[in-house]
């Protein structure tokens, strides 16, 4: 998507816009599925991104769901609930059973609590479910090697459940293959362990590998591409040995996305010049970003010909709070009515912002597809009313 096209689309639908390109979120999973092999899954956690779910891809095998409100979405877009995993560290009744009755695919389990109340539902509802259960890597999520093992050795307590295999996540943002290589290797050394303690063979593994997404480099899709051809070596030897499914959402996502905020205002404060956008830190997330300390992609789009000497600007945006500082930029004059367009923000941004602080809108979110052209897929959401005080008369 061009510079020109990216401007149009700011006039026409307004600003703070999220712009997701659909043919970029397939390319990069597509080249992710090469790079893997035919023998390795394919899963999209839809938490990075869930408007991303009316293109999806058609090599994703699956779809990491973690909440009530992920399920309801995958209804309301009419996804494959087979191809649903059902994760999440908060699993509650009402939502198992909705689940079980969408048709999912699969459930993780990540605790003795979610095995009893997910055989609870599927015993209501005359089911065997399959289930992973979740290893921890020493946080909230997951299990411990000696509870999985013993309740691997208890199966038989769960009769509406067929353990399928193993769940693993450590964390995001790894920039080390080294990493993923011994987290494959503790995965296929702990499978073997309950072999030989439970005579019970795990068939199938469900592992994020975390792979870092290059926010400020130079050059972030060269990086990227050597980050995955060099994971994909251990990845590919893994999935000879197992149904293997790699789960990731910022890798496959961050790529396709552009924010678009407006300047709003311009000035100079102890020799200091900022602009003050539209947008704000409420909106615009990239992973390791600390009051604009680092500068990402940005392009300043505007109509005027004569611009002036470059200045050195602090992109600031519309709260109250001097931490809503999204980068400094060295770039020809600033003026009230340019665009600045910040790239690779198609994971995370639309979602892990602090949408209702200071009682701000939320933006419009088209998405983009040379086919297709634009859609506007959701409107801008005025949020004063989600923080009125009002009486509620709950229905029971």
């Amino acid at each position: 998507m061009n510079q020109k096209a990216t401007l149009w689309m700011a006039k026409k639908y307004g600003t703070p816009l999220y712009i997701f390109d659909t043919d970029v979120f397939r390319k990069r999973a597509e080249l992710v599925k090469k790079e893997f092999g035919e023998k390795v899954h394919c899963c999209y956690s839809i938490k990075a991104n869930p408007f991303l779910l009316r293109n999806i891809p058609e090599c994703f095998s699956n779809y990491e769901v973690c909440s009530p409100g992920e399920l309801t979405i995958c209804e309301k877009t009419g996804v494959d609930m087979k191809k649903v995993i059902f994760s999440g560290v908060n699993k509650r009744l009402p939502e198992i059973a909705r689940a079980m009755d969408d048709g999912v695919g699969v459930f993780t389990a990540e605790s003795r609590l979610h095995m009893e109340r997910i055989q609870a539902c599927a015993l209501q509802g005359n089911l065997v479910v399959p289930v992973l259960v979740r290893l921890t890597s020493g946080s909230q999520f997951g299990m411990d090697e000696a509870e999985i093992i013993d309740l691997i050795n208890r199966r038989k307590e769960y009769p509406n459940i067929r353990i399928t295999g193993l769940h693993f996540f450590s964390g995001t943002q790894k920039k080390k293959v080294a990493v993923i290589e011994k987290e494959l290797r503790k995965l296929d050394e702990f499978a073997q362990k309950i072999l030989s303690e439970t005579g019970f063979s795990i068939e199938r593994i469900e592992y994020g590998t975390g792979l870092n997404v290059d926010y400020f480099g130079e050059n972030p899709d060269a990086s990227e591409r050597a980050l995955l051809e060099e994971a994909a070596v251990s990845i590919r030897e893994m999935g000879e040995n197992y149904h293997l499914t790699i789960e990731m959402g910022r890798f496959f996502a961050a790529p396709c996305g552009t924010y678009v905020t407006k300047v709003e205002d311009v000035k100079t404060n102890k020799g200091y010049h900022y602009a003050i956008c539209d947008g704000g830190l409420n909106q615009l997330k990239y992973d390791g970003q600390v009051k604009g300390m680092q500068t990402p992609e940005i392009v300043v789009m505007n109509q005027r010909k004569e611009r002036g000497e470059k200045e050195r600007y602090t992109l600031c945006g519309s709260l109250c709070t001097t931490a809503d500082v999204l980068a400094t930029i060295e770039t020809e004059q600033l003026e009230v009515g340019d665009f600045l367009a910040f790239g690779r923000t198609g994971a995370y941004s639309v979602m892990e912002g602090m949408a209702v602080f200071l009682s701000r809108e939320m933006p419009a979110v088209v998405l983009y597809s040379k086919a297709e052209g634009d859609r506007l897929v959701r409107d801008f959401i005025l949020t004063d009313s989600l923080n009125t005080p009002n009486e509620v008369e709950r229905q029971e």
